[in-house]
């Protein structure tokens, strides 16, 4: 009878088809395996790269107000490679928190915990200052001859 049971899944035949429990083929098996462990060794390997710790890490030491809407920043920096030069960007805020300053700023080879200083000009009266971010990348304007 068409619609009785499958012996092997207990279907039956008639209204499902005819089942066959044929594994996959090994080599499928490893071939998905190998899939996944390259998916996770270059995700892992990305992650590093965008979550890792920084080559070049500035911290604000300290900050002045001076007169004619100015203020000067002193801020340490440190770095994975101390014999390049790295440039590192500076920024003023006003008292609702809009940048209202910024200036690039040229920081020479030098030892870890090299202090730099900068006055930076800025649009309305700035209420703090801060590093915004430091690269290796110099452009040619600063670039030292």
């Amino acid at each position: 009878m068409p619609n009785e049971p499958n012996a092997s899944t207990g279907r039956p035949a008639g209204r499902y088809g005819a089942h066959a429990d044929k594994p996959a083929p090994r080599w499928r098996r490893w071939a998905l395996l190998a899939v996944g462990v390259v998916a996770v060794c270059v995700a892992t390997f990305i992650g590093y790269q965008n979550l890792g710790s920084a080559p070049i890490e500035a911290e604000r030491i300290g900050f002045t107000e001076l007169p004619n809407n100015a203020m000067e920043i002193e801020f340490s920096v440190t770095r994975e490679n101390p014999d390049k030069p790295v440039v590192c960007v500076v920024r003023t805020r006003e008292v609702d928190g809009p940048e209202s300053g910024r200036r690039e700023v040229l920081v020479p080879p030098a030892d870890d915990g090299y202090i730099a200083r900068a006055v930076i000009k800025s649009g309305e009266r700035p209420v703090t200052a801060d590093v915004f971010g430091c690269s290796y990348t110099i452009p040619e304007y600063l670039a030292i001859p």
